[in-house]
């Protein structure tokens, strides 16, 4: 039986698709840096959703750490395209 938590994964994945499309196309920079913080925002979510599925704490965990080095990143991106770096 299919769960509808692996559906909304499958949902976001195909979101994160359409990231990665702008992340190789897009005109500018920015554009693909938010692109970028898109697919990472997604990727949380999915950890979540699999962290409910699976009832494992784990994968919440990740999802922190990786949230937390995905708003570093791109506090970093924004800082060197602002010239700041």
């Amino acid at each position: 039986m299919i769960d509808v938590w692996y559906v909304v994964v499958l949902i976001l994945v195909a979101l994160i698709c359409l990231a990665l499309i702008r992340l190789f196309l897009g005109p500018t920079a920015a554009d693909r840096v938010v692109s970028v913080d898109t697919v990472n925002t997604l990727t949380v979510a999915i950890l979540i959703l699999l962290g409910v599925a699976y009832a494992q704490t784990i994968f919440i965990d990740v999802a922190i750490v990786y949230a937390l080095l995905s708003f570093v990143s791109t506090l970093y991106f924004a800082k060197y395209l602002g010239g700041e770096i």
